[in-house]
Parts: C-alpha cells; sequence; structure tokens
C-alpha cells in the first residue's frame, strides 16, 4: 500500500475526500467556540463521527483501488 496513491486530482473520490475532510475544521470550531446543549452536541458528535468514518473510507478507496485508466496485463509464461 502506498500513501502517494492518496493524490488523484482527476478522480473524484480524491475531491470528496477532500471536501469532507474540510468540514472538520467547521466543526472542530462550533465544538470549541460554542455553547451547545446536549442535543446540539449529540447531533454534531453523530456528524463528526459520520464525517470522520467516511474521510477514512475514501481514503482507503483511493491508496486500495487502481487509478482509472491503468489495465492490469498479466505475461504469459514461457514453458519449455
Amino acid at each position: 500500500m502506498k500513501l502517494k496513491r492518496l493524490f488523484q486530482p482527476r478522480n473524484p473520490l480524491f475531491w470528496l475526500m477532500l471536501s469532507v475532510n474540510a468540514l472538520s475544521m467547521p466543526i472542530g470550531w462550533l465544538v470549541h467556540h460554542r455553547p451547545l446543549n446536549t442535543l446540539g452536541m449529540v447531533v454534531l458528535g453523530s456528524f463528526a463521527l459520520g464525517n470522520a468514518l467516511l474521510g477514512t473510507w475514501l481514503a482507503w478507496r483511493l491508496v486500495k483501488d487502481e487509478p482509472p485508466g491503468v489495465q492490469l496485463t498479466k505475461t504469459p509464461s514461457v514453458e519449455r
């Protein structure tokens, strides 16, 4: 597994992962700077957890999958 596979600007999953991870900044700011009641904390905490899980899943798919347009070819074995 190569971490350099995360950077795939032509893959829409890459941009979705970046946008999901960018949502973490406003969530962190809200939790830190705004007093929330119990319901607000549950809703925001659930959203933050889902955001983290989705971002991790997208990163895993980017690292695991082959880039678009790359075909795996098998070289025939030569028997003697």
